[in-house]
């Protein structure tokens, strides 16, 4: 249900992750997706932070 996918900082470089909204790895997934993000939210954790790539999933299902 909370599936996070890892992403080196070296390759999340590339995608230019910041333009993203984010949360500290430390945040809770289930509850940034209950409360924000929605339950179908592709997310990705490069480094530490965990960034919503659903506006671009080609970044999610290229991983």
């Amino acid at each position: 249900m909370s599936k996070v996918k890892y992403l080196p900082s070296s390759v999340g470089e590339r995608f230019n992750l910041s333009r993203f909204p984010n949360f500290h790895k430390s945040g809770s997934v289930s509850g940034m997706k209950k409360l924000y993000y929605g339950k179908d939210a592709l997310l990705v954790r490069c480094g530490n932070y965990i960034y919503n790539v659903s506006s671009e999933p080609d970044i999610y299902h290229s991983i």
